[in-house]
C-alpha cells in the first residue's frame, strides 16, 4: 500500500486545470511505455471541471487520443443520453470535443441496453477483462462529504465486495438508487489513484480519507495506488487536515 500524498491548490478552478496538465503527462508517459493509456474518470462537479480543463488544455493536441481508453469509476444505471449519467455530463463539459476512438470509450450499459444493473456490471467486467482486466494507469475519483467513492458508501453490502471488477448496487444512499460501479480491489489495480476533491463541505471526508479510518466510516481510505495516491484538492476541501 502506498502513502498518501496531498496537494493543496487555492480553488477548484485552479485545482482542476493542474489536474489537467497532470494527468496529460500521465497519459503521455503511458503511450510513451505501453503504447496504450487506460484511464477511469469520475463524474460530479469537479469530474466535469476537470474535463472542461483538460479539453481546453493548450497542450491537449499532443497526446495520441486514438491510443486512450476510457471509462468510468461507476455509472448510474439510466439511458444513455441522460443528463443524470456520469459519461454525458463528461461529454458535454467537453470530453466529446477530443478525438478519441468511439471503441475505446467504455460506457456502462444502461436500461436501454441490458436487462439489469447486474447484467449492465457483468458486461462491463467483461470488457475490463478484454482490455487487460482493470490495469489502470490512473484512476480519478470524487469523494462524498459521506467519504463514499464511485458508488461504494461506507456501510453499504456493496462496498466490500470482492467477487468482482464491476458489481450492481441497489438501495444507494444517494439518488439513483441503482447503479453499477467498480469495485475496491479493481480501483486498486490503477498504479496511480488520484482523489479530485474541492469545497468545504467535503472538508470532513477529506480528513478521513487521508487519515485511514475503517471501511465504515470511509471507502476512500481504503483504495490506493499500486505506485501512487495522491489527494488533488482545494484549500477549502484541505481545512479539516492537521
Amino acid at each position: 500500500m502506498t502513502d498518501s500524498l496531498v496537494l493543496v491548490h487555492p480553488d477548484a478552478e485552479t485545482t482542476a486545470q493542474m489536474i489537467a496538465g497532470r494527468l496529460l503527462a500521465a497519459v503521455q508517459e503511458a503511450l510513451a511505455l505501453r503504447g496504450t493509456a487506460h484511464v477511469a474518470l469520475t463524474g460530479g462537479s469537479m469530474g466535469s471541471a476537470l474535463v472542461t480543463a483538460l479539453a481546453d488544455h493548450p497542450a491537449v493536441s499532443v497526446v495520441d487520443w486514438s491510443r486512450v481508453h476510457l471509462w468510468w469509476g461507476d455509472e448510474r444505471y439510466l439511458p444513455s443520453g441522460d443528463v443524470n449519467r456520469n459519461d454525458t455530463q463528461n461529454a458535454d463539459a467537453g470530453l466529446a470535443r477530443l478525438p478519441l476512438d468511439p471503441a475505446k470509450v467504455h460506457h456502462v450499459p444502461g436500461p436501454d441496453d441490458s436487462e439489469s444493473a447486474e447484467a449492465a456490471a457483468a458486461a462491463y467486467e467483461r470488457a475490463l477483462r478484454v482490455w487487460g482486466g482493470g490495469a489502470w494507469d490512473v484512476v480519478l475519483l470524487g469523494v462524498g462529504s459521506d467519504g463514499h467513492v464511485a458508488s461504494l458508501f461506507p456501510g453499504h453490502p456493496a462496498q466490500l465486495r470482492d467477487d468482482a471488477l464491476a458489481i450492481a448496487v441497489h438501495d444507494s444512499p444517494k439518488p439513483p438508487s441503482t447503479r453499477v460501479s467498480l469495485t475496491m480491489g479493481c480501483l486498486s489495480r490503477s498504479r496511480e489513484v488520484w482523489f479530485v476533491v474541492s469545497g468545504a463541505d467535503k472538508a470532513e471526508a477529506v480528513a478521513k480519507g487521508v487519515s485511514g479510518p475503517p471501511p465504515a466510516e470511509s471507502s476512500a481510505a481504503q483504495v490506493h495506488g499500486l505506485e501512487r495516491t495522491l489527494w488533488l484538492v482545494d484549500e477549502a476541501a484541505a481545512s479539516q487536515l492537521t
